[in-house]
């Protein structure tokens, strides 16, 4: 069971890499980052920032919306940036090596819906959505996350 979500507002891109920077230092291998929302919505915008944060530089950080896996070294473990959207099956991510990802390293999955019942049950859910003032996002998080994002609102 999980906790209520939680809406925030981020009216630009800036309040996006805001909050990712807040959730970069959380991570530890072995976290996954559901990312939700439709085209648009910041889902990406969120990866690149938090890769930016967790890693303390600036980085080229493309999407993954053709290679599926960017993968990052970050001293604690990598990270993978995930774009499952042109998946069909669930099967295809395990193809991938996410299995074993998902164990060992830092994990931010665009469209994980389409990991199906193979979605990690203690991950993290952000839902990003395109609202008249910007962006917005829920979170989602387990009972496991609510220690470490009590004081995430800024």
């Amino acid at each position: 069971m999980s906790t209520p979500p939680t809406q925030l507002a981020l009216p630009d891109e800036a309040d996006t890499a805001a909050f990712a920077a807040r959730i970069a230092p959380l991570l530890r291998p072995g976290d996954t980052i559901l990312l939700e929302g439709a085209i648009g919505a910041g889902k990406s915008a969120f990866s690149r920032a938090l890769i930016r944060a967790r890693l303390g530089r600036m980085e080229d950080v493309p999407s993954p919306t053709f290679t599926l896996v960017q993968t990052y070294e970050d001293p604690a473990g990598d990270i993978w940036h995930c774009d499952l959207y042109r998946l069909t099956h669930p099967d295809e991510a395990f193809e991938l090596g996410l299995d074993d990802a998902f164990a060992t390293a830092i994990c931010l999955i665009e469209w994980p819906d389409r990991l199906g019942s193979d979605t990690p049950k203690g991950a993290l859910r952000l839902t990003f959505s395109a609202e008249p003032t910007g962006h917005a996002v829920a979170i989602d998080a387990p009972p496991v996350w609510a220690a470490r994002l009590d004081n995430l609102d800024g």
